[in-house]
């Protein structure tokens, strides 16, 4: 018997892919709502290091991390894909924001970017959590870095502009996450003002020995420079992608070469080994 083709199903009927994909977005939403209700998330911290001498930490930055009803840590990209424009992502949003300024509050010698969408500008309780810490800590907003994604920035822009006006008097850094990734017009640059951006790990890895990317790279730092934004290159993995990078300009490193993103304190335990040593 040959295989029921989909467009063979009764009217009405769910394919058993849709109904998969239903599902797995249905238990994911579940999934995230109760963590955020038991304050079961979490911030996983990665060092992003300067390019340079000293060659030290440039930054971390935080991604939220929940967990499931077995304890297990799952990781943003297992979960905000599906959530990204649902109200629970919003709520994420505001969890990883909140966590991400009280860590800034308690530890004053380090900066911090946090991940953010567009959508959340206009979301009430986000833009209360980070006024409320701007107006308590002056110094919490200089130290923090929002990333927000081409793809996002694109969707409302004007609101994102105005947002950035507002937020960098006030100290506050914005980098440009997935740098090259999209459809993002060079000319926006002039609109946005971003401080920073981070190309597109697609574009990094194995950029040593790939000379297609190694032409995107050196591109997209040609740009950068010419709007004199600072240029991260992140799924930074082997030491000659690094030396590569280095070699082309990029200001910062950031991957598993210097480390994985961890929910314990790297700065603590940098300190720890310094007094070690």
């Amino acid at each position: 018997m040959r295989d029921r083709n989909l467009a063979d199903l009764p009217e009405g009927t769910e394919s058993p892919l849709n109904a998969a994909v239903t599902s797995r977005e249905t238990s994911t939403v579940q999934m995230a709502t109760e963590a955020v209700k038991h304050k079961q998330c979490k911030l996983a911290f990665q060092p992003v290091m300067q390019a340079h001498p000293p060659l030290g930490v440039a930054f971390y930055e935080g991604f939220i991390r929940v967990l499931d009803e077995t304890g297990r840590v799952i990781p943003a990209r297992e979960f905000m894909p599906q959530l990204e424009n649902t109200p629970i992502g919003r709520e994420l949003d505001c969890v990883a924001l909140e966590m991400g300024l009280r860590t800034l509050s308690r530890n004053p010698e380090i900066r911090l970017s946090i991940n953010m969408s567009a959508r959340s500008i206009g979301y009430a309780r986000w833009s209360r959590v980070l006024d409320r810490f701007l107006k308590k800590d002056a110094s919490v907003g200089e130290r923090l870095i929002l990333e927000i994604s081409e793809s996002s920035a694109m969707t409302v822009p004007e609101l994102v502009v105005d947002f950035m006006d507002r937020l960098q008097p006030r100290g506050n850094a914005f980098a440009l996450d997935d740098f090259g990734a999209s459809n993002f017009s060079f000319r926006h640059f002039r609109e946005f003002l971003f401080d920073a951006a981070k190309i597109d790990g697609q574009f990094v890895r194995g950029v040593a020995e790939n000379p297609d990317n190694q032409a995107l790279v050196r591109a997209l730092v040609a740009v950068a420079r010419e709007f004199e934004i600072l240029v991260t290159a992140e799924s930074v993995e082997t030491k000659a992608d690094a030396e590569f990078l280095v070699a082309n300009g990029v200001d910062c490193l950031q991957g598993y070469l210097f480390g994985a993103p961890t929910v314990s304190a790297p700065w603590k335990d940098e300190k720890l080994t310094k007094t070690a040593s």
